[in-house]
């Protein structure tokens, strides 16, 4: 990769960030239409509440992580310290953003490992790479953090928008199995905001992963942050595609039964987060909500959002008669509105 090159990927990640603030369209991830009854006899003992859980063999305060954003800038670095600081403070996992930078330039090595350096050998680290990835790659970037695990992404409406994007996207499936089949229990297949499909989910559901990101649309829409970067293209007709993040967790609990799910894309609030975990998510996670309260307000404004999402998590679980987070996996709920429509909809093909 040339000089020229590296400095475009290092501003590209810098106008990312920019970007994202001034994005103004919000997409409807749906789950407002999941209706649950609280109970009038909770008979739990709010004390007692268990919001924890294991993830890659280490114990989290609450079923939450702070999705990938960035690294491999002077500017992102920063930011990637911040949220190391606060997820040691709340009690969170963290992924790091995208790690091809670090391969073509190992000076960027150390804003992605920072966030190791601040959360010690107790913290969740996740490494992430796209599913252009090849398997010594990913042991290289698990490697530079000394990663729990690796999130591969999967971007291809992103990446067909960007004007240095890539354009082949046939190997991906052969490259995803034989990551998933190199590192079993340590992979999670996340999706960017566009929501995973049945198709993927039924690939996806025999391999060894430890998670699938499902990833929906209502939360960070990269149509929109690469249409701000384009001045010579107008791709404001595809903001709306996408598959929102309650039918996605739908999808994923029809089609790949077997595997661990992350609820991404809209989840802001408590509410949303039990919410997803009452259709079958196992655990959420944010990205962009967090990116706006740091950059906006600074890492104590972030952490009290966060320990008040936590706060507020229990409190639903009270309410809803959980004692632990598999008693939210068994609340009755019902579908209504676009949610109820799409899951009972039929597919037509000509």
């Amino acid at each position: 990769m040339t000089t020229e090159q590296e400095n475009l990927r290092k501003t590209r990640k810098d106008k990312h960030i920019e970007n994202y603030l001034q994005t103004e369209y919000v997409g409807n991830s749906l789950l407002e239409d999941v209706y649950l009854e609280p109970r009038s006899f909770p008979e739990v003992d709010m004390e007692s509440i268990d919001t924890g859980l294991e993830i890659f063999g280490k114990h989290q305060a609450i079923p939450l992580m702070i999705n990938a954003m960035t690294g491999g800038t002077e500017v992102t670095r920063t930011i990637n310290e911040s949220l190391a600081r606060i997820a040691v403070r709340v009690g969170l996992p963290v992924q790091v953003g995208s790690m091809r930078i670090a391969l073509d330039d190992p000076s960027t090595i150390p804003t992605f490992r920072v966030v190791r350096d601040i959360m010690g050998p107790q913290g969740v680290v996740l490494a992430n790479l796209g599913a252009e990835a090849e398997v010594d790659e990913v042991n290289q970037v698990m490697d530079m953090i000394d990663a729990d695990g690796i999130g591969i992404h999967l971007n291809a409406h992103q990446e067909a928008v960007m004007e240095e994007g890539e354009r082949d996207f046939r190997s991906w499936k052969d490259r995803v199995r034989a990551i998933a089949e190199a590192f079993p229990g340590k992979v999670i297949v996340k999706q960017v905001g566009l929501g995973m499909d049945r198709e993927a989910l039924a690939f996806l559901e025999d391999l060894p992963l430890a998670y699938v990101d499902i990833s929906g649309l209502g939360g960070t829409n990269f149509f929109e942050i690469e249409d701000l970067r384009r001045l010579d293209e107008d791709f404001t007709e595809f903001y709306t595609w996408g598959i929102p993040t309650a039918k996605a967790i739908l999808n994923a609990r029809a089609q790949a039964p077997g595997q661990k799910i992350i609820a991404s894309g809209g989840i802001r609030t408590a509410s949303d987060l039990i919410r997803a975990m009452a259709l079958g998510a196992d655990m959420g996670a944010i990205s962009g909500e967090i990116l706006r309260f740091l950059l906006n307000g600074g890492e104590d404004y972030t952490a009290y959002y966060l320990e008040s999402l936590a706060d507020h998590f229990r409190i639903a679980m009270s309410f809803m008669g959980c004692q632990d987070l598999d008693d939210i996996h068994h609340l009755p709920y019902q579908l209504t509105g676009k949610l109820a429509q799409l899951a009972e909809g039929k597919v037509y093909r000509q």
